[in-house]
């Protein structure tokens, strides 16, 4: 297998000085599978009680899904379903937009706990054309819900879908699947 692309981030103030990394969409890659967006949040080191300055305020989604996940940190999701919940490392936040929502990310962790370094990954996810009006809803999933391995220096969380005998619980709306994985220097898998 040969490396195809190389896809360098296009960074976006989502505001207050707070930067993702824009990934996807590429101009000769304009989606992975059912993955529309990827953004990659930080690393960035936010100050003890960090102004909402930064925080992603309030914005719509129609006719597709957000996850969220972290590898360090924690951010707080708020909609207007009424979910009010941390995302911490490990964990996944897959919020379903369909008719329309409106969410934003918090760092009130930072705030009120003192300075915080958040790095992370959300994707949007197309729903397919059929399920692009249906319901919000907002799911949040944990450990258990998440399958991990560790195989030779090689160590995966599955983050939602599924692949061989592995499931997440999270609840997809096409065949999918999303891993996170850690490897250590000089490993190999074949």
């Amino acid at each position: 297998m040969s490396i195809q692309y190389v896809i360098d981030r296009r960074t976006n103030d989502l505001g207050g000085g707070f930067e993702v990394g824009r990934l996807l969409p590429f101009r000769s890659q304009p989606m992975v599978g059912p993955f529309i967006f990827f953004d990659h949040m930080g690393p960035v080191d936010l100050p003890a009680h960090v102004s909402t300055d930064v925080d992603v305020r309030p914005h719509p989604h129609i006719g597709l899904s957000t996850v969220t996940y972290l590898f360090d940190g924690t951010t707080t999701h708020r909609d207007t379903l009424g979910v009010h919940q941390q995302i911490r490392p490990g964990e996944v936040n897959w919020m379903v937009a369909g008719s329309g929502i409106t969410h934003s990310e918090r760092f009130e962790y930072a705030r009120t706990h003192g300075g915080d370094t958040v790095h992370g990954i959300q994707t949007w996810v197309a729903l397919p054309v059929e399920d692009e009006e249906t319901s919000p809803a907002f799911y949040h999933h944990e450990g258990a819900d998440l399958p991990t391995w560790n195989d030779d220096g090689i160590r995966g969380r599955l983050i939602a879908g599924s692949i061989g005998s592995m499931k997440a619980a999270v609840k997809t709306f096409s065949p999918l699947f999303y891993m996170h994985w850690d490897m250590d220097a000089g490993s190999n898998q074949s």
